[in-house]
């Protein structure tokens, strides 16, 4: 039994119609362009603005964390031009891992689902920490059960995780109003962050754009240092040019998520046409987003003196606003919500894909006959992402969440000339222009931003994938749904 073999389209086409497989509930088809949009900006609009933007604009790349912002963008728009064409063409729950079982086999697709799993549980769980400080600055909560740092147990990001579990499992509708109400506030504070900074924005704060490289500080060495620097034997350095790659590479865990969206195909109402839609337009409107309010937050403030924990908030108290701070505490807390909850939303359909081909035990797969989605495997990641949130301080493992992203991006760009040589006649509503050229140059591009995190990110990316393989010869391989068709397909000696 190959670990190469590849699911047939056919059977993953099937999986997706309304009345389920096997005579199974099938998931709801409830979605439109709006909601996946609603959806996309719900995760990707989040922690990058409310507190990358000062982590690395103080720490690696001055006011070039601007640029570092729109390399990002750019390189998660041209993924998402992949992701578009393969969600139009193969609308399904389980997006780049059921798009890998299709095209490069089985061991990839089980990669790419571990990993996946990997990036939205890290990412709803570091993110249910940050929505609990912000709490607890807004209402001055007490720190030993909301704060990062010096909490046993963080009983605020255990709360919202369960109680938007709740939504998460109810129902794909009742997500979809949450999410759009809270992207409503949150996308109008970004605007008016924008509009109302720009009268605060002081020239002498953007000089220089790009700070002189210097030496990185004695513990930015050996494994904290970042992979190209390890490889070419270069001094570690922050600043410079090399500094914004950096930062582009660690601010990328601002636009991870988007592939939440495809996720979502089996549940939306015209997969073909409001798929592209709902991908692309995420990109856009939250890269112009990230761009501006990063331009605005480095302007109001010196780079050296923006406070990494609150960074939008503290530059508006900086200048005497702090009306506009409290406006910015109300958004972030809104903000981070509905990451949380979208990040929930994609674990469920991505575990929900796993089990139902039987690499994980299929019964967590069950769809709810009333509220019609994965209630069981969406319950069991809720526990699981409460857990590490209430217990584990995982700022440290934020580089986890990029890695695993622009590992599944790699593996998308790939997919798409794979998948047009294997199926020319299958039907593409929307195509990544200059292909193979474009994807090519996607994948190369999320891979050398990926060997900008550092030697450790790898090391533990590396100690969970693993883990996975463990997983995966110790069970799925033998147990999963092709395995069983190849076994009962074998004549008798």
């Amino acid at each position: 039994m190959s670990v190469l073999r590849t699911k047939p389209i056919g059977d993953v086409l099937a999986q997706g119609d309304a009345d389920g497989e096997d005579g199974k509930p099938g998931l709801r088809r409830r979605l439109g362009a709006v909601d996946l949009m609603g959806f996309g900006i719900g995760i990707v609009i989040g922690t990058g603005i409310f507190t990358l933007t000062g982590v690395e604009a103080r720490n690696s790349a001055g006011p070039g964390v601007v640029i570092s912002f729109g390399i990002a963008g750019l390189v998660a728009l041209l993924a998402a031009l992949c992701y578009a064409e393969l969600a139009s063409s193969v609308p399904t729950a389980g997006s780049a891992y059921t798009y890998a079982y299709a095209t490069m086999g089985e061991i990839v697709a089980w990669i790419i689902g571990w990993d996946l799993l990997l990036e939205f549980a890290l990412g709803a769980a570091v993110v249910a920490r940050g929505w609990s400080g912000y709490l607890a600055d807004l209402f001055g909560l007490p720190s030993a059960w909301f704060a990062e740092e010096g909490s046993v147990v963080n009983l605020g990001a255990i709360g919202i995780v369960l109680v938007l579990g709740v939504v998460a499992v109810v129902g794909i509708r009742e997500s979809a109003r949450v999410t759009n109400l809270l992207v409503l506030v949150k996308v109008a504070i970004c605007a008016f962050v924008i509009i109302a900074g720009l009268f605060f924005v002081k020239a002498a704060n953007l000089s220089p754009f790009i700070p002189s490289a210097e030496p990185a500080g004695a513990g930015d060495d050996g494994v904290k240092q970042p992979v190209t620097q390890a490889i070419f034997g270069l001094e570690p350095s922050v600043f410079g040019f090399a500094g914004v790659l950096t930062a582009a590479a660690v601010v990328f865990f601002a636009y991870t998520g988007f592939e939440a969206v495809a996720n979502l195909g089996e549940e939306t109402r015209k997969p073909k046409r409001d798929l592209p839609l709902g991908l692309l337009g995420t990109l856009l409107i939250s890269t112009v987003l990230y761009i501006g309010v990063s331009l605005v937050v480095v302007g109001m403030v010196k780079y050296t003196e923006i406070d990494e924990g609150a960074p939008i908030a503290s530059a508006f108290r900086a200048v005497g606003a702090g009306w506009a701070a409290v406006l910015v505490s109300i958004a972030a807390v809104a903000g981070l919500t509905s990451v949380i909850l979208v990040d929930l939303v994609a674990m469920g359909r991505i575990g929900f894909a796993i089990a139902r081909d039987g690499l994980i035990p299929p019964a967590i797969a069950k769809v709810h006959p009333r509220w019609g989605t994965p209630y069981r495997i969406a319950g069991i990641m809720t526990v699981a992402v409460a857990l590490l949130a209430g217990f584990l301080p995982l700022s440290a493992l934020a580089d986890l969440v990029s890695i695993g992203a622009l590992c599944a991006f790699t593996l998308v760009a790939i997919a798409v000339p794979i998948l047009r040589r294997r199926r020319p006649d299958l039907e593409r509503p929307f195509k990544v222009p200059f292909s193979p050229v474009l994807p090519i140059v996607t994948a190369v591009a999320c891979l050398y931003l990926s060997l900008n995190l550092s030697v450790e990110t790898w090391l533990r990316f590396l100690a969970w994938m693993l883990l996975g393989a463990v997983i995966y010869f110790g069970y799925g391989h033998r147990k999963n749904r092709l395995a069983r068709r190849e076994h009962s397909d074998t004549p008798e000696p």
